[in-house]
């Protein structure tokens, strides 16, 4: 198969000392889990979209995540998730991650989170509607339990209340 002896590299940007740090936490095993995939049951002109990053999204008007006590603590990330309503323009929205350059996220937001594309695309009916919230969360994780067992529980019951069928994912 072609390609398929290229390596992607996701700590060649790191320091050395931060990327053998980060690196000593992921098992060495390949994931022999089942991916947890499910096909369309429509077309995506009648789906219901919901928006999801860890890009450290909120708005101006919530407590931002909590940097300070990274800062503090290094091997804490914020576990916590911002639910950011649909009609939210970029002047509401605020981004900020220790772990990220946000001055591109600043310029434009919809480089990480395509809010306004994707109420644009419901507009032009390519998909079938943005749901009423989107998400975000911190995505610097040394321990995502909380994130796991406490935040995103309740992340997917109010998407499914809302009738959220896919969220497109825009890890950062």
């Amino acid at each position: 198969m072609a390609g398929a002896d290229k390596i992607v590299d996701g700590f060649r940007f790191l320091p050395p000392s931060l990327a053998a740090w980060m690196k000593s936490d992921i098992p060495e095993d390949e994931f022999k889990g089942a991916i947890p995939w499910v096909s369309l049951r429509k077309p995506i002109s009648e789906l219901t979209f919901s928006l999801m990053t860890s890009a450290g999204i909120s708005l101006k008007s919530d407590m931002p995540f909590d940097m300070e006590r990274e800062r503090r603590e290094p091997s804490w990330g914020d576990p916590t998730c911002r639910e950011i309503p649909r009609n939210s323009s970029e002047k509401d929205i605020d981004v900020n991650h220790l772990h990220v350059n946000t001055s591109f996220i600043k310029e434009d937001m919809n480089v990480i989170f395509p809010l306004q594309l994707f109420q644009q695309f419901e507009g032009e009916g390519i998909i079938g509607r943005l749901a009423p919230t989107c998400y975000s969360f911190y995505g610097y994780q040394p321990d995502p339990s909380d994130l796991i067992e406490k935040n995103m529980p309740a992340v997917a019951a109010r998407m499914r209340e809302e009738g959220v069928e896919a969220v497109f994912l825009t890890p950062a």
